[in-house]
């Protein structure tokens, strides 16, 4: 709610900017809300007219996919060691274990993972940095990366763009209720993506964990 109420303080085009701003740079591989910061503006276009929701997913979509493809120009070209240094600096993220589970993703998947990857935060701060790590073709890289960049980013921005026009025009008098039945909503849509792409995650771990 308070990212919400700040993001009402500014005028749309920081909006589109702030939200290809954060959702690059968490697709650069820097740890940030960057579904929270999409999920605030799209809710907040289905309530405001200044907010063109087209635009929104544009700049979305646009942050996405330039971000990932810089990450993994970088993870190109630093290989391993930039690994182990992002390790150092943000543990939380890029620990062993986390890079481990990664790699026996894109192991099984190859570039489905890079698309897939946009459902769960975890592989999205991880797949264009990865992805040039392990030297995966990058014509390969670019098709699962722009797929998942329209349909995480532009789908997202549509369905809590709708929800939140359908719930406050059905629950106009209770306008505070309208808005959080908007987000659980819109919230609960997205996780059925991001359930099935974490049940696949945990069944990929258990598959390629070492046996003692």
């Amino acid at each position: 709610m308070h990212v919400q109420e700040w993001l009402e303080t500014v005028p749309a085009v920081a909006v589109y900017a702030l939200v290809g701003l954060v959702i690059g740079l968490e697709s650069l591989g820097i740890p940030l809300p960057g579904e929270i910061i999409l999920v605030s503006s799209a809710l907040l276009a289905s309530q405001h007219g200044e907010i063109d929701p087209v635009v929104l997913g544009a700049s979305a979509t646009a942050g996405a996919i330039i971000g990932d493809s810089i990450g993994y120009a970088i993870g190109r070209k630093g290989g391993r060691p930039l690994l182990a240094w992002l390790g150092d600096k943000f543990p939380k993220h890029f620990s062993e274990g986390h890079i481990a589970t990664a790699e026996r993703s894109f192991e099984k998947w190859g570039m489905w993972a890079v698309f897939f990857g946009r459902f769960v935060a975890l592989l999205r701060i991880f797949a264009g940095p990865l992805a040039g790590v392990l030297r995966m073709p990058y014509w390969k890289f670019l098709i699962a990366n722009v797929l998942g960049g329209i349909v995480w980013a532009g789908g997202t921005t549509a369905v809590i763009y709708y929800v939140g026009i359908v719930a406050e025009s059905w629950l106009k008098r209770f306008s505070w209720l309208g808005l959080v039945a908007a987000v659980l909503v819109g919230l609960t849509s997205m996780l059925v993506i991001k359930r099935k792409a974490k049940k696949a995650g945990r069944s990929l771990e258990a598959t390629g964990a070492p046996t003692p």
